[in-house]
C-alpha cells in the first residue's frame, strides 16, 4: 500500500518505520517545508494518506486529501471545530475519512471503561476531575483524549454542563488540568473524589509505538470503503 505521510515529525517518522516494517511503501513525506510537493502527486500515486500534523495545518490537508480522492486517517487534535464541514465534504466526494483522537487500543478500551465508571457513579456524591499529561512539543490543551473522555462522562452525567481547562473551576463543569513535561508520550487520569475517599484510572503511555500502530492498521483498514469512521468501528466496539 502506498501510503502517504502529512506531518513527519516524532510520530510521522515511527508511522513511516512501522509502515515500511508491514510491507507498504511511503508515496511522500510532507510537512510545514514542502507541501507544494503535494501538488506533484497524482491521484493514482497514493492509496491512503496519514495525517498527524499541527492543528493549523490539519484541515486543509484534509480537505485537499479528500477533494484528491485520497482516504484519509487523521490523528491531529486541535483543529476539531471544523470537524462537521469535514465530514460533510466527505459525503459529497463520497470519499473515506478516519479521524480518532487516540489510535492505541489500550486507550479505546480505557474510553470505554471511563464512560462505565461514570455510569456507575451517577447519583453518588463525588466530585470528577481529570489531568493529563504530555511532552512540552505539544500544542493544544487539553488533548484531544482528554476530551474524548469529559464528552464521555459529560454524556453519563446530568450534573455536568461541560468541561473547562483549569484553572477555571466553574461549579457543573468538569475541570481539566492540562500539564506539560519532558518527552512524556500520554498519561491520562480520571480523579472522583468525596470527603471519604478518592476513586481514580489512568492510562499511561510508555511510547509512541501504539499509537503509531493503530493509525497503520487504520490505514490498512480504510482504502476501499466510504463514509466517516472512528475507532469503534476498526474495533468494532
Amino acid at each position: 500500500m502506498r501510503i502517504l505521510l502529512l506531518g513527519y515529525g516524532k510520530m510521522g517518522k515511527t508511522i513511516e518505520q512501522i509502515a515500511l516494517d508491514r510491507g507498504h511503501t511511503i508515496a511522500g513525506k510532507i510537512d510545514m517545508h514542502n507541501r507544494s510537493d503535494m501538488d506533484n502527486l497524482k491521484t493514482s500515486d497514493v492509496d491512503v494518506a496519514i495525517e498527524f500534523s499541527s492543528p493549523e495545518s490539519a484541515f486543509d490537508n484534509i480537505t485537499y486529501c479528500l477533494k484528491k480522492g485520497w482516504p484519509v486517517v487523521c490523528g491531529t487534535t486541535g483543529w476539531l471545530e471544523h470537524k462537521a464541514e469535514v465530514e460533510r465534504l466527505c459525503k459529497e466526494q463520497s470519499g473515506a475519512f478516519f479521524y480518532a483522537s487516540n489510535y492505541s487500543i489500550g486507550v479505546n478500551l480505557f474510553f470505554r471503561l471511563n464512560r462505565q465508571l461514570a455510569r456507575l457513579m451517577k447519583g453518588h456524591e463525588y466530585q470528577s476531575s481529570m489531568t493529563e499529561i504530555h511532552h512540552i512539543h505539544k500544542l493544544d490543551a487539553p488533548s484531544g483524549t482528554a476530551i474524548t473522555l469529559a464528552e464521555g462522562i459529560i454524556a453519563e452525567r446530568e450534573d455536568l454542563n461541560g468541561w473547562k481547562l483549569a484553572p477555571e473551576n466553574d461549579e457543573g463543569y468538569l475541570q481539566i488540568l492540562a500539564e506539560r513535561r519532558g518527552e512524556v508520550p500520554g498519561t491520562h487520569i480520571v480523579r472522583y473524589e468525596s470527603e471519604v475517599d478518592t476513586i481514580e484510572i489512568s492510562h499511561t503511555a510508555h511510547n509512541r509505538q501504539g499509537f503509531a500502530l493503530g493509525a497503520v492498521v487504520s490505514a490498512e483498514w480504510l482504502p476501499g470503503r466510504y463514509g466517516v469512521f472512528g475507532m469503534d468501528d476498526l474495533l468494532k466496539i
